[in-house]
């Protein structure tokens, strides 16, 4: 088994604004997979982010984040302005974004093969960025195990048609999938989330998972499906809880052998329990996430403590 994953996780980095009635701004730092890159880091692997940064402070604060997890980041040099997004949170702590990204990675040279790839959210459906991270994708899961999450934003998702060919691309590219309920109703209006998940899981990957709020989530594998309830939490804010959750799975898939050149095989005969202890540590790094403001997830020692606090 595997102690590190060292993955490679290529994406957006957004300085998330964050807009409480009555209060001043707040400034967090987030973009899907940048969140996803910083929960791996705080759960002891050693995470490379590759993405765009611009020469500002919201820049600044990004890379000194990222840096004190840990996480290695790398960009293409542009100097366009770091992405932002202002997060308004209703009372009961659900965020909804406004934002102002622009991205166009560009191909950079590798120091080395990654063992596992994510990517996700604006990094594959904006132009002409997502073009680059599909070629890397492409090239790079000869020798990787590839990991997806749509993040859907429907502001930016641009033509709904493009975004669900695009989402289908990634998803076909990929062993392990993870997506919200509202992701897949997004995606796909006239199906129920399971079906969707079902209709990707035939194109490719070795497991599809659906999160689903307060309803816990579900696994959907060849063998059938599995679910887990949602772990009991007081909710500040969900910011950054998908990507904890995201985190987490590629945590716990580590934990077990099954990323990485050498677990993708064994990736593909997923058993009930591993499904069931996968989905425990992903749920119990939201569950950390959710009761604390900003995508703040947990390092190795909260998560254990998570774990230990539910029957």
């Amino acid at each position: 088994m595997l102690d590190r994953l060292d993955p490679l996780v290529i994406g957006e980095c957004v300085a998330d604004i964050v807009r409480l009635p009555g209060a001043a701004d707040r400034v967090h730092p987030g973009g899907s997979p940048a969140n996803v890159a910083y929960g791996l880091a705080r759960l002891g692997h050693g995470a490379t982010l590759l993405t765009q940064l611009g020469p500002d402070d919201n820049g600044r604060l990004l890379r000194d984040h990222l840096a004190g997890a840990g996480v290695e980041v790398r960009t293409d040099g542009a100097a366009a302005p770091t992405p932002s997004a202002a997060v308004t949170l209703d009372s009961g702590g659900r965020a909804s974004y406004t934002f102002e990204i622009t991205w166009t990675l560009a191909p950079v040279t590798l120091d080395r093969p990654p063992r596992h790839v994510h990517t996700g959210s604006l990094a594959t459906v904006m132009e002409p960025g997502a073009a680059t991270v599909l070629a890397a994708v492409e090239s790079l899961r000869t020798s990787a195990t590839v990991s997806y999450d749509p993040n859907v934003r429907p502001e930016l998702m641009g033509d709904h048609d493009a975004a669900v060919r695009k989402a289908e691309r990634c998803v076909a590219l990929s062993d392990v999938v993870k997506a919200s309920d509202e992701d897949l109703e997004w995606l796909y209006p006239d199906l129920d989330p399971q079906e969707a998940a079902e209709r990707w899981l035939a194109t490719g990957p070795a497991v599809v998972l659906v999160t689903r709020g307060g309803d816990g989530a579900l696994a959907v594998l060849p063998g059938g499906q599995v679910t887990v309830g949602a772990l009991p939490t007081h909710v500040v804010d969900t910011v950054g809880a998908g990507d904890a959750f995201m985190s987490g799975t590629l945590h716990a898939l580590t934990a077990h052998g099954l990323l990485g050149p050498d677990g993708r095989e064994r990736l593909r005969s997923l058993d009930r329990a591993t499904v069931t202890d996968v989905l425990r540590h992903a749920a119990a790094c939201a569950a950390v996430t959710v009761a604390r403001a900003g995508a703040n997830p947990p390092d190795e020692a909260e998560l254990k403590a998570a774990l230990r606090a539910v029957p």
